[in-house]
């Protein structure tokens, strides 16, 4: 946390620099800048007054270049001084004993204009020198010097408010930056500290959310990961002790009735094998139940199958025939709407369990006399799957129960029948996992009706 802060102040610290350094520079440097041009302007042109007035002399004598130099009565330079063709200055009035650059005037008199101008605390020190032409020759030269103090104090004031104004700005902001910093990385120890709450197994925790910025929309979603993994929790403790439950009773069932054969000395032949038919239906009841727990591991592991066109119509001819014997015994009456095309995309075992057992629970759960109705149909681009019984039907306030594992809507009625409570739990899974979805409602005026929805594939999915 301390490196994120000690980042997070430095990158402020340099943006801020940037930003000072640009503040400070900028005005300062442009006002020069204009301040140059101005210079350039006004020395350039008093130097061209005197370079014309020059010009007409037909010597450049220090007397004749004095009156020339009164009559036009130059004002704001410091310096002025005048140079024949030769480099020797005819007149200089050497007023604040301003220094000249004497190559400037050298240069002048091949013909070039030579500006300079440079900014110090105490004044502005501008110089011109120009060449004094006459008939297309040059005769002489011209070097005027300036010393502008009172811009110069007036920018070098301007400079010292911007430095004092730029560190108010700079501790303000550091100020301000350090706050910042503090209160956000409270929020974010405050947000890993409920991680590691979490994390030691207390799913209860959340964490308390303030304000609409980015940290808030991340401990709303922590605290939607922690309630979903809270009632993972539950769901898992759930599991564990209805399956604990599960096959503990047959299994307590086996231990009993073996523990009786085995104690009674003078048990005749026909109740041994009483018991010990008993003890196979246990067996096989317990065998229901692993092979449904391993059902239902397989799709919790989301293990990759290939799908194959299978034919739904088909598949509740082949559940009909296995489910026929078990009717007859409940004295119940299957009907069959089957309709043709009725192909969807999934794994040949699983679209059976899905059937099977939605037709095995309408059967189990039925009424003697009853019915049950299977039909299969095209909707738009759906196959759809309904199995409608008129059997104990299910109370509006436990459909949303249903697909639970373990739950039974009937518990007493559900174990005597030899129920799980695995069964409609493994068909909901397999219907989501090939992409389909169910539903459950009421038949009225008895039983319920269970639809199953899939996708219904192209012709170039099936290849038929």
């Amino acid at each position: 946390m301390h490196s994120i802060r000690i980042q997070l102040l430095a990158f402020i610290m340099a943006v801020l620099l940037i930003f000072l350094v640009i503040l400070n520079i900028y005005p300062i440097t442009s006002s020069r800048d204009l301040i140059f041009e101005e210079k350039r302007s006004a020395l350039s042109g008093q130097a061209a007054v005197v370079a014309s007035s020059l010009a007409g002399l037909d010597r450049l004598s220090p007397d004749s270049v004095r009156e020339v130099l009164q009559l036009l009565d130059l004002g704001g330079t410091s310096r002025t001084v005048i140079a024949a063709d030769d480099g020797s200055v005819v007149y200089d009035d050497a007023a604040a004993g301003t220094p000249i650059d004497e190559g400037d005037i050298l240069s002048s008199l091949k013909g070039k204009c030579v500006f300079r101008s440079r900014f110090t605390a105490e004044a502005f020190s501008s110089s011109y020198a120009m060449p004094i032409l006459s008939r297309g020759a040059t005769v002489g030269a011209v070097y005027l010097c300036e010393e502008d103090a009172e811009r110069a104090a007036i920018i070098s004031d301007i400079q010292s408010r911007l430095l004092r104004f730029s560190a108010a700005i700079g501790a303000v902001a550091l100020l301000f930056a350090a706050l910042f910093s503090t209160v956000l990385l409270r929020r974010m120890r405050e947000l890993v500290r409920s991680i590691r709450i979490v994390a030691g197994g207390d799913y209860t925790h959340r964490l308390e959310t303030r304000g609409r910025d980015e940290i808030t929309e991340l401990g709303d979603e922590f605290n939607q990961l922690t309630a979903r993994l809270e009632d993972t929790e539950k769901q898992r403790r759930r599991f564990v002790s209805d399956a604990s439950h599960e096959l503990k009773t047959p299994l307590a069932s086996i231990r009993l009735l073996s523990d009786s054969i085995v104690q009674s000395e003078n048990m005749d032949g026909g109740t041994m094998r009483e018991f010990a038919a008993d003890i196979g239906h246990e067996a096989e009841r317990l065998q229901r139940t692993t092979e449904k727990l391993l059902d239902l591991s397989r799709l919790d592991d989301d293990v990759q199958v290939i799908d194959e066109p299978v034919d739904i119509k088909q598949t509740a001819v082949d559940a009909l025939a296995v489910l026929r014997p078990l009717a007859a015994e409940k004295d119940v009456k299957i009907r069959c709407e089957l309709g043709d095309g009725c192909v969807v995309m999934a794994n040949t075992d699983d679209m059976f369990h899905i059937v099977f057992n939605l037709m095995e629970n309408a059967v189990k759960y039925n009424v003697p006399g009853g019915s049950v109705l299977v039909r299969t149909e095209l909707e738009d681009e759906k196959v759809v799957l309904s199995v409608t019984d008129t059997g104990i039907g299910i109370p509006e306030e436990d459909r949303l129960n249903v697909f639970n594992r373990f739950y039974r809507v009937d518990k007493a009625r559900s174990r005597a029948s030899g129920g799980s409570g695995l069964g409609l739990s493994i068909v909901h899974d397999a219907v989501l996992a090939h992409g389909g979805s169910i539903a459950v409602g009421q038949n009225k005026p008895q039983g319920s009706v269970f639809i199953v929805s899939f996708p219904r594939p192209t012709s170039e999915e099936t290849g038929i």
